[in-house]
C-alpha cells in the first residue's frame, strides 16, 4: 500500500518574505519549509526534512519548549509567540521572532512555525541606544540647560522636553516648567521681557536661529541672572512652531563685558580730559609766545631800526650785519607766529567754519593739494572744546591725506542736519586697505575716532565715490555756553 504524501506549504506561504516551517506536532520533526527560510539557514529541503526544529533552535530549552507548546491545548489556530535565535548551516546564529499555531492537515496535526528576522532590528535598536547614550553624554556634559520649546497657534506655550539643567539654572524643576512653561517667562525681568518677546516672534515668523540674552531673577536664591538662549524652529503640527536649544548663564561673561564698558567709558573720559588740559596749555603757550615774545621781537626790531639809522654812512660792514639782524628778527617773528598758529589757531576765535576754511586754504598753499570747502550754513557755532576737537580731528586728517594719499584733490563739506553737525572729507587718492586700520602703529585713526566719541558722535571710514577715501565725522550739536561778552550783559 502505497503512504500518503507528505503534507506540504502552500503556495502563497512557499513564497513569504517570512520564513515558515510545517513541523509535526508531536515531534517537531520539520516537515516542509519555504525558500526564505532554506535560505537564511543555508540548508537544502533534504537535510531540513531530516531535522527537528529543536535542532535550528539550540537556545530553547526542550521542557519549557513542550510545557509552552502544551498549552496551547488542541484548538486549531491557537498560538503562542516568543523570541530566540535560530542556528544556520554554518553554525552561526541570528535573532527572530517566532509565531507557533496549530493547524490540522490531512488529519495530521500540525505546528506552523513563522520567523521574522530580528537582524536589522536589533542592529536599529543597538544604534538607537548608542546614539540615545551619546546624547545623553553630551546633554551632561553641556554646561547649560538643553531644551525643546513650543509656541502653539493659540498662543500657548509647552516644555516637551527638559534636561537635567533646569534646576540649577532656572531654580525650577522639569516638572514645574512643563506644567506651567508660562513660570519661564514670569522670570525675566520685565526690562528685559519685550525684547524676549520680540526675538521670538522674529524668529518664528521667518523661521531663523533665535539668539536672545537678558535678566531672570531666581526668587528661590534672591538673585539675578543674565541668560543667553540659542535655538532653531521647526514646524509643528498645528501651525505651533517648535524651538530646540540651549539656555546658558552668561552672568560671568556679561559682568566681565559691563567692566569693560566701565573701564573703557572711564578711559575715554580721562582721554578727553587730557586732551582738553593739552589744548589749555597749548593755547596758554601760544598766548605767552604771541604777548612776550613776539611783544619782544617787535621792540628788538624798532631798535634796530633805530640804530641802523644811526650808523655812520661810511661802515657798510655794520649795514650790512644791521641788516642781517633785521632780517633775523623778522624771520623769527614769522616763525612765533606760525608756531601760535600752530599751537592755537586764532581763526578759531572767528567759528568754526572759518577756522576750517582757513585751514583748507593753509593746506592747498603748503600742500599743492587742490582743497575745495562747502558749508551751505557759515553761521555755525559751538562751544570752545567741540570746535577745537573737530578742528584737530580735521588737521590729522589732512595730515594722513598728505603723508599716504598721493591724492590730488580733496573736497570738505560741512553741513548741519538738524541736531547732528557732519564733516565730511574726500580725496582722489589710492585709497585705503582694509589691513591699514589694524596696523598697531595707527594712532592717527584712532586719535581721531577717540575725539569723535568724546563729542558724543561717530567716525566712518569708507570708500570715496570714483576712488579714494573718504572720511565721514558725525556729531551732535549743543547749545554754546554763554560767551564771557554775553555773560557780562545779564549781570
Amino acid at each position: 500500500m502505497t503512504p500518503p504524501p507528505l503534507p506540504a506549504l502552500a503556495a502563497e506561504m512557499q513564497g513569504a518574505a517570512s520564513e515558515i516551517f510545517l513541523l509535526d506536532a508531536a515531534t517537531l520533526a520539520v516537515v516542509d519549509a519555504n525558500q526564505a527560510a532554506r535560505l537564511n539557514l543555508g540548508m537544502e529541503a533534504s537535510r531540513l526534512a531530516a531535522t527537528d526544529f529543536h535542532a535550528l533552535t539550540p537556545g530553547l530549552d526542550r521542557s519549557a519548549l513542550s510545557q509552552l507548546l502544551a498549552g496551547l491545548g488542541e484548538e486549531v489556530g491557537a498560538q503562542v509567540s516568543l523570541r530566540t535565535h535560530l542556528v544556520r548551516a554554518d553554525g552561526s546564529c541570528y535573532p527572530v521572532k517566532l509565531c507557533i499555531l496549530r493547524i490540522v492537515r490531512d488529519s495530521r496535526a500540525l505546528l506552523l512555525a513563522i520567523a521574522d528576522d530580528l537582524t536589522l532590528e536589533q542592529a536599529a535598536a543597538r544604534a538607537l541606544a548608542q546614539s540615545q547614550a551619546r546624547f545623553d553624554a553630551i546633554v551632561r556634559n553641556t554646561p547649560g540647560l538643553v531644551y525643546q520649546f513650543v509656541l502653539h497657534a493659540d498662543g500657548r506655550t509647552d516644555f516637551p522636553w527638559l534636561s537635567e539643567g533646569c534646576s540649577a539654572l532656572l531654580g525650577l524643576s522639569r516638572l514645574e516648567l512643563q506644567r506651567d512653561a508660562s513660570l519661564f517667562e514670569r522670570l525675566i525681568l520685565l526690562d528685559d521681557r519685550k525684547g524676549y518677546q520680540e526675538s521670538m516672534a522674529a524668529s518664528r515668523a521667518a523661521m531663523t536661529a533665535w539668539n536672545w540674552e537678558g535678566r531672570i531673577w531666581i526668587d528661590a536664591w534672591k538673585d539675578v541672572k543674565w541668560i543667553n538662549l540659542r535655538a532653531s524652529p521647526h514646524p509643528v503640527d498645528g501651525g505651533a512652531v517648535q524651538w530646540d536649544g540651549i539656555m546658558t548663564n552668561i552672568s560671568a561673561s556679561k559682568g566681565e563685558q559691563q567692566e569693560v564698558l566701565r573701564s573703557r567709558a572711564r578711559l575715554a573720559e580721562l582721554t578727553d580730559h587730557i586732551e582738553q588740559l593739552k589744548e589749555q596749555e597749548r593755547t596758554r603757550i601760544a598766548r605767552e609766545i604771541h604777548d612776550d615774545l613776539g611783544g619782544n621781537l617787535t621792540a628788538i626790531k624798532m631798535a634796530l631800526a633805530m640804530l641802523s639809522a644811526r650808523l655812520p654812512d661810511g661802515e657798510p660792514a655794520l649795514l650790512e650785519k644791521a641788516n642781517y639782524l633785521d632780517d633775523l628778527v623778522d624771520r623769527t617773528i614769522e616763525a612765533v607766529h606760525r608756531i601760535s598758529l600752530d599751537l592755537r589757531p586764532t581763526m578759531l576765535d572767528l567759528g568754526i567754519v572759518a577756522a576750517l576754511e582757513w585751514q583748507a586754504r593753509e593746506f592747498e598753499k603748503q600742500m599743492g593739494i587742490a582743497c575745495l570747502f562747502r558749508c551751505p550754513d557759515p553761521d555755525i557755532v559751538l562751544d570752545d572744546d567741540h570746535a577745537t576737537a573737530l578742528f584737530r580731528i580735521f588737521q590729522e586728517a589732512l595730515t594722513n591725506i598728505a603723508k599716504h594719499a598721493d591724492a590730488t584733490r580733496v573736497t570738505v563739506a560741512l553741513r548741519r542736519q538738524r541736531a547732528h553737525l557732519t564733516l565730511t572729507i574726500s580725496d582722489n587718492g589710492r585709497g585705503i586697505a582694509p589691513g591699514d586700520r589694524l596696523k598697531p602703529h595707527s594712532f592717527g585713526l584712532r586719535g581721531m575716532s577717540e575725539r569723535a566719541k568724546a563729542l558724543g558722535g561717530t567716525l566712518a571710514l569708507s570708500s570715496a565715490p570714483g576712488g579714494g577715501t573718504m572720511l565721514t565725522i558725525k556729531t551732535r550739536l549743543a547749545s554754546p555756553a554763554p560767551s564771557s561778552k554775553n555773560a557780562g550783559k545779564h549781570e
